[in-house]
This record gives C-alpha cells, sequence and structure tokens, in this order.
C-alpha cells in the first residue's frame, strides 16, 4: 500500500516509523527543512501543501492509497482530506485535536449522501481514544488493561499477579475459572506467551483473560481483590483528556477532582464540570497533594503535556499511596521505563492512534481489536469464508500459537471447548503474537 503522510510533526513520525518496512510511505510538508529529519527512513518526501490542488494532482492517488492528514492544523487537515476524496477512492484519515471539529466533521459524515466526497473515511482524536482507554482501566478495579469485543458481549481483563494472590504458584489447569472465561497470554519479564494447562502463575505475571462480561465478573470477584471499588480518583492536568476524563467520571458515582496549574483553564473546567472539584495548583507539590488527602485516592491519574512532569507527580502519589498510578506518555519507549520505575500504567495517545490506522486502512481484512503489551501481541477479528468445511476446534492444525478465544455466530456468543465446530461465517476472536497474526489470517481465509 502506498501511504501519503501530510505533515512532519511527532505523529507523522510515529505512522512513519511503523509502517515504512512493509509500505511505500510519503511524507509531505511544505517545508523542506522539515522533511529532512525523515531522511533516516526509507520514506519519499515531497515539499509541498496538501491544501494545494496541483500538489495533490503530481501525487496521482491510486485506489488502494491511503492519505493521512495529521498537521498541527485541523483546518488544513480536513481541507486535505475532502479534497483528496473528490479527486480520487484512497481512503482517508484526518488528525483533529478540537472536539468542534471532531463534531462538526461527524454530522457532515452523517448527513452527506453515502459516496459523497464528504464522507472521510476516518476521523481521529487521539486524545479521545486515550481518554476512552483510561476510563475503562478506571471503572474496572484492579484490572491494568480492559478491552470490549462483539458489540460488549466479550471482554478482554489483563491483571498483575500480586505475592499475596490466591493464584500465586497455581497452575491454570488447577484454578477454578468459570468456563467462560479463558487465560489466552501471559507477560513474564517482559516477554509475552500463549500458556497452557500447566502453567504456574508466578508473582509479577500480567494474566490475559478473554470471556463473556458475567465470566469475567465471577472471576475478578472470586481471585481479585474487588472489595474496594474506585471510589476517588485524583486528575492532575486539566486539559482536554482531563476535561473528557472528568466528564465521562461524572456519569459514575466516583468521586473527582482536577489539579490544573492554569487559572484560565481552571476557570473553564468550573463553569464546564458539575461534579468535579477543580483545584487551581501545581501538581508537583507534594505539600499540597499531601494536604488534598491524595494519598487516599484509589487511582490517581498524570496526563499534562509533559512527560517528565508526568512522571514526578506519578512518583510523588505513588509515595504519598495512592492505589493505582495511571500516567501519559508521549513515547511508546517512555512507557516501558515509567513502568519499570514504578508507575502501574502507561499510555501513549500516538500508540493507541496508530493502532487505529492499522486496524482500519492499513489491514482492514484482519481486524486488530487490541494491541497487547505494547505490539507484543494481537487480539483480532476473523471472519470463516462461506467455502469453509466444519471442523471442530481440536482438529485445527494452527500454523503458530493461537487461542480462539470468541466465536461469535449471529447473535450468538460462544466460549469454545475442544469439541466446539468452527463453521462457514462464523466470526472468531483471536488471540495470538503479533509476529504470527499473518500466519493465522492466511490460515483461515486462504
Amino acid at each position: 500500500m502506498r501511504i501519503v503522510i501530510y505533515g512532519t510533526n511527532e505523529m507523522a513520525s510515529v505512522i512513519a516509523a511503523e509502517f515504512f518496512e512493509d509500505h511505500d510511505i510519503i511524507i509531505v510538508d511544505p517545508s523542506a527543512q522539515n522533511l529532512e529529519k525523515f531522511k533516516g527512513l526509507d520514506v519519499g518526501t515531497v515539499c509541498g501543501d496538501c491544501s494545494n490542488l496541483n500538489v495533490l494532482r503530481e501525487l496521482d492517488f491510486k485506489f488502494g492509497d491511503a492519505f493521512i492528514a495529521c498537521t498541527q492544523n485541523d483546518e488544513a487537515n480536513i481541507v486535505a482530506c475532502l479534497m483528496v476524496k473528490q479527486l480520487s477512492n484512497a481512503k482517508t484519515v484526518c488528525f483533529v485535536s478540537r472536539k468542534e471539529c471532531r463534531d462538526s466533521l461527524r454530522l457532515i459524515r452523517e448527513e452527506a449522501p453515502r459516496g459523497s466526497v464528504m464522507n472521510i473515511d476516518h476521523i481521529i482524536w487521539p486524545e479521545r481514544l486515550l481518554t476512552q482507554e483510561i476510563f475503562r482501566i478506571v471503572t474496572v478495579p484492579e484490572a491494568i488493561d480492559v478491552e470490549t469485543f462483539a458489540e460488549g458481549r466479550a471482554q478482554m481483563f489483563e491483571y498483575r499477579i500480586k505475592q499475596d494472590s490466591i493464584l500465586q504458584s497455581k497452575k491454570i489447569q488447577d484454578c477454578d475459572f468459570p468456563e467462560e472465561v479463558l487465560v489466552v497470554g501471559i507477560v513474564r519479564d517482559e516477554a509475552l506467551f500463549i500458556p497452557s494447562g500447566s502453567t504456574e502463575f508466578q508473582s509479577g505475571d500480567k494474566a490475559i483473560f478473554i470471556g463473556t462480561p458475567e465470566g469475567l465478573d465471577i472471576c475478578a470477584n472470586n481471585f481479585f481483590s474487588e472489595n474496594d471499588r474506585v471510589k476517588q480518583i485524583t486528575i492532575i492536568g486539566g486539559g482536554s483528556v482531563g476535561y473528557e476524563l472528568a466528564k465521562s467520571l461524572e456519569k459514575t458515582k466516583i468521586k473527582t477532582k482536577i489539579i490544573e496549574r492554569n487559572l484560565k483553564r481552571c476557570e473553564f473546567l468550573s463553569e464546564n464540570l458539575q461534579k468535579t472539584l477543580v483545584l487551581n495548583a501545581d501538581g508537583t507539590n507534594i505539600e499540597l497533594l499531601s494536604g488534598e488527602d491524595v494519598g487516599d485516592d484509589d487511582v490517581c491519574v498524570s496526563i499534562t503535556n509533559n512527560d517528565e512532569k508526568n512522571l514526578l507527580c506519578s512518583l510523588l502519589a505513588k509515595q504519598l499511596g495512592v492505589k493505582k498510578v495511571i500516567t501519559r506518555v508521549a513515547q511508546q519507549a517512555t512507557a516501558k521505563l515509567f513502568e519499570k520505575v514504578g508507575v502501574d500504567i502507561a499510555l501513549s495517545a500516538k500508540e493507541t492512534a496508530v493502532a487505529e490506522i492499522r486496524n482500519r486502512i492499513i489491514e482492514p481484512e484482519i481486524d486488530i481489536l487490541a494491541s497487547v503489551e505494547r505490539g507484543l501481541g494481537e487480539i483480532i477479528e476473523i471472519i470463516i469464508p462461506n467455502v469453509w468445511q466444519d471442523v471442530s476446534l481440536m482438529n485445527l492444525k494452527l500454523p503458530a500459537p493461537a487461542v480462539i478465544a470468541i466465536i461469535q455466530r449471529g447473535s450468538k456468543v460462544i466460549i469454545p471447548k475442544g469439541q466446539t465446530l468452527i463453521r462457514a461465517e462464523d466470526k472468531l476472536i483471536i488471540f495470538t503474537m503479533t509476529e504470527n497474526s499473518d500466519k493465522i489470517k492466511d490460515y483461515f481465509i486462504k
């Protein structure tokens, strides 16, 4: 696939670095100086402005190409995507940074006739994706990652096995997990593997469960501490992510406060949030954190735009006794470092956006529902072709390790056993290593 990226900011760099090995990448920007930083990658560059019709015509978009507009200017991204749709059938991805732009585009897309050039294919607001991910984690106690599939009828929970866990040193086959739940993966010493029934849980493991919501609820109640549900949370940083997260939390019973340094932003937050306590202060001030009893909170989320400040705030919160600390980071590599020094969960808006591009644009034929452990594993969705002959799960000869966790057959969700038949037009939710995704895909849809 040829992928044209409009912009040379950090988001563009992340996208180019992620896809240049397998795809033909062209970076477009009006500044030749900005294009210089891409010399280290095997990509093409074009000095020009994608709001210029002549520049777009010279790019000569073909069917199957993708155009990703991710400059810092929302309006420029929108105009460029609309012009590309006017000129071609290329898939378009428009990045926006403001809610009003996203809402306007959605309204236009909903009201435009099918096939209209106004139908930009995908609108990505990275901060909103990050907000949704944090909200899922906060509202599921003890879980360090949460994903939902099959229109809410299947979920993935990831838990860390603690020293005092009743699962410590137990074999999976000896644990009385609900029938509707499967242990599909374990992360140990930064390595991800698919366990067998004889695998023993160890302290520090991250265990990945997939099952029905009911089954996972029973599993959580039986094996993980859920006596203290999240009641209080502190958000450090009142930008777009902090504001959107607080708005979502106001729909729950969680008591929320935001610490924001900028006075004008605090005024905005106070005017637009109904139940959230807004504090005009610096989140790195340990006396303030202590005086506001942040250490008594169940969760602290540090989501300023500065990685160093987020790390400092997170470590201070941990020192004061916060049970779970979630931190925003700019880069994937930084996330690993943060978690090594004590942060419970480090999340990147850019990483989430790249996963969205991969799922919706680059590999739409194999829907990646979730990326696990920053790309080590994937949960993929495959629809079985209608020429497929019935075969039982135990008789499948998969070319690489994988777990078929969910079978969606019409409106029915099945947690498969060895005798369960895989049938034509079944929708499978499969857990596998990222490096094996193509092999698994080819096996089922060859």
